[in-house]
């Protein structure tokens, strides 16, 4: 129940890219009170955690079991296996689906880029089910898919029990968990997020008044563009939201709320918008170096090059509390002698980032280029000259 940031540390996020992994404990902000029962505020630009609340306790999912619905929709679009234009046929089971919904109807077939809409704009639950079916066959089938996927994302504190996010015993997660799955959500389909950031939708011959994206943090900060809101008696009123503004020196940076478990529709908005901007103001993002800028350029033995640019192909940015900027130094930490061959990507060393004379953060270093074998006579010269060093 401590709300004091106690560290800025990198999310174990199972096959992410961020780049950091924070190692130590360092002073930070504390956080503003925020009435929710779990929260978690992330830089995802640093891949860094600014603040949090019982992120590992299982939660009700509510709807934001319909971020992994989206997951697995898109992915399915990806693959071809469904167009945005098919139309999908509405069966009985979705048509009846209580709480939320796109009003559709078994006289209807409906394209999954409208079911899509009626899924993240009206958080339907009808629409929710329809694209489960058109996508896994049957809802079971559809729901061990999702299972599968947060299996394989890391997600280890989640269980799906149904694709629309109605209570059902065992039906849980962690905001820890939400973190993960938001931040590959965005990751690995941005063409799609702009259904996120859509503020109004009805399906032709549906009531008008249903129309309106329920987050409301979308109608107030023109730099919140997603994600998704859910509510239910026993979980109470929650929200995933992200944020994209733009800062000197840095470029876009953005960060990433979760809130668990507020008291009301007003009060979820409220304290990720309180979340959002305590985490913009109270810490600066640094840029280290830019994508694909070499890191360093150490010499290389037994190649036909003698020296090798290691880097990461992403820029690499910390995440430090305000006015420390300066603090900031950097050491390299790899393995000498280099020997050749590399192939471009391969793991090279590290960098460690320190804020004074505490670590935090070890960034992974990779070889930005390829560096071929040199022949017999390069390597026989290299290995006397090692032998000699």
């Amino acid at each position: 129940m401590n709300r004091t940031l106690t560290a800025l540390r990198t999310l174990a996020l199972a096959a992410a890219v961020a780049p950091s992994i924070l190692l130590a404990q360092i002073q930070a902000p504390q956080p503003p009170e925020i009435a929710a029962r779990n929260y978690l505020l992330v830089d995802v630009t640093a891949g860094q955690v600014l603040a949090s609340k019982e992120i590992e306790g299982p939660v009700e999912q509510a709807s934001l079991t319909k971020l992994m619905t989206g997951y697995l929709v898109f992915d399915a679009l990806r693959a071809k296996k469904i167009t945005l234009e098919q139309k999908l046929p509405v069966s009985v089971r979705a048509w009846k689906m209580p709480g939320s919904r796109m009003f559709i109807d078994p006289k209807m077939q409906v394209a999954v880029d409208d079911l899509l809409k009626g899924m993240i704009v009206q958080s339907g639950n009808d629409a929710t089910v329809a694209l489960a079916e058109g996508v896994g066959g049957t809802v079971e089938n559809f729901v061990k898919l999702m299972n599968d996927q947060a299996k394989a994302l890391g997600m280890t504190g989640t269980s799906y029990k149904n694709p629309e996010g109605l209570t059902e015993p065992g039906h849980t997660t962690t905001a820890k968990d939400l973190s993960i799955l938001a931040r590959r959500l965005m990751q690995d389909f941005p063409e799609y997020m702009h259904y996120y950031s859509t503020k109004h939708y009805s399906y032709p011959g549906t009531p008008a008044s249903n129309g309106n994206n329920r987050n409301m943090l979308l109608f107030r900060d023109p730099t919140v563009d997603g994600l998704k809101t859910g509510h239910t008696e026993a979980a109470g009123y929650c929200l995933v939201a992200t944020s994209k503004r733009d800062f000197p020196n840095v470029g876009h940076r953005r960060l990433l709320s979760i809130v668990l478990g507020a008291a009301s529709e007003n009060a979820r908005a409220n304290e990720s918008q309180k979340l959002l901007n305590w985490g913009y103001t109270a810490f600066d993002a640094v840029k280290l170096f830019d994508a694909g800028q070499p890191v360093a350029t150490p010499a290389v033995w037994k190649g036909k090059t003698s020296t090798i640019k290691i880097g990461r192909t992403e820029p690499i940015v910390v995440t430090v509390p305000s006015g420390s900027a300066g603090k900031v130094t950097t050491q390299i930490v790899r393995q000498d002698p280099l020997v050749a061959p590399f192939t471009q990507g391969q793991s090279v060393g590290t960098l460690k980032v320190l804020l004074g004379e505490q670590t935090l953060a070890e960034v992974p270093l990779v070889a930005l280029e390829g560096v071929e074998q040199a022949g017999i006579l390069g390597r026989a010269w290299d290995a006397i000259r090692l032998w000699i060093k």
